[in-house]
């Protein structure tokens, strides 16, 4: 199972060094971790995630331009449509094509229709908690919600997961409802501040993993 570490900010190169499969950049203003600092070159292993929420399509490409993201994470209520006029503006703009995430927010159940319209158009969904925030909120959702996931897409599980969870995805990855996991999503639970990260406890998590 891959590890996407995701709000990275100010120790992105020692992160880097326990390569993680993703690394993922917020750039949204209105949260903690934003990233508006240089481009850091990473090894080729680890893929750049750049995540938005309802940003503008020109924002979108500007960034994947000038940070080379890999992956892009849409964490707002975009819709099929934007998502279609986006991968359009790419290829009318002859911008190599990223991968696309969709993240979708989950508490107690879900509606798993909303699924469809993404269907053709990402490479993964996204299940994160549903809370006051687009993500980073700190606390799990009900993974049982999973057991009725309709598709063969594969799937990252993210939201609040830390250090204490790691017996839980052990016995989350035993249930059919992991068959389509991917990736474990983390971030929050692994800070000592917004952004700065606890290379320790990220190894250790890493290594159980």
């Amino acid at each position: 199972m891959r590890l996407k570490v995701c709000g990275m900010k100010h120790n992105t190169i020692d992160v880097a060094k326990l390569q993680p499969d993703y690394l993922g950049f917020i750039f949204y203003a209105k949260s903690p971790r934003n990233y508006e600092a240089k481009v850091i070159e990473l090894p080729e292993s680890i893929k750049k995630v750049g995540v938005f929420v309802n940003a503008p399509i020109q924002t979108v490409l500007d960034h994947i331009n000038r940070y080379g993201l890999d992956v892009i994470q849409l964490h707002g209520n975009e819709t099929a449509e934007y998502t279609r006029d986006l991968l359009r503006v790419l290829i009318d703009s002859s911008t190599k094509i990223p991968q696309f995430i969709k993240v979708f927010s989950i508490k107690d159940d879900f509606d798993f229709t909303q699924l469809k319209p993404f269907k053709d158009l990402v490479d993964y969904y996204l299940f994160d908690t549903k809370g006051k925030l687009p993500g980073g909120n700190g606390y799990t959702f009900n993974w049982d919600v999973l057991k009725h996931y309709p598709s063969t897409k594969p799937y990252f599980l993210s939201g609040g997961i830390g250090p204490d969870e790691i017996d839980k995805i052990k016995a989350f990855k035993q249930s059919e409802a992991s068959k389509y996991c991917y990736a474990i999503d983390v971030n929050s639970k692994f800070e000592t501040e917004p952004g700065l990260k606890n290379i320790s406890a990220l190894e250790k998590f890493k290594n159980e993993l």
